[in-house]
């Protein structure tokens, strides 16, 4: 099965075209290193909690947008080796990142289930 790089990050809300470019230029990057895609998503419908939630999570400021995105890559193997080769890759190295990176939290993740 696959394997996913998710990411849950606070962006500027004025920042979403930004953001965008930004997303885009990244995932053509990771796409020619092997990453099967990439899916990028605005906060519409993200509540705030009490105890646990994605604003805490990310420590949102009320300027700010939670965004949701993965990675996919055909296998872990393929994520380390892609993953290895896109974060020496120029083209990101020089990337200036239009939110907090400090804030952002990501993780990779064996998919167990896809229908």
């Amino acid at each position: 099965m696959n394997y996913i790089d998710g990411f849950v990050v606070a962006v500027p809300t004025a920042s979403r075209t930004a953001y965008l470019e930004h997303a885009r230029a990244a995932a053509a990057v990771l796409r020619e290193h092997g990453a099967l895609g990439c899916v990028e998503c605005w906060g519409d419908d993200v509540p705030e909690g009490k105890l646990t939630s994605f604003p805490l999570a990310v420590q949102r400021k009320t300027d700010e947008t939670v965004v949701f995105s993965w990675i996919a890559w055909p296998s872990r193997t393929a994520r380390d080796a892609g993953m290895k080769k896109a974060m020496a890759d120029p083209r990101l190295t020089g990337m200036t990142m239009p939110f907090d990176g400090k804030r952002m939290i990501y993780g990779g993740f064996e998919v167990i289930l896809d229908e």
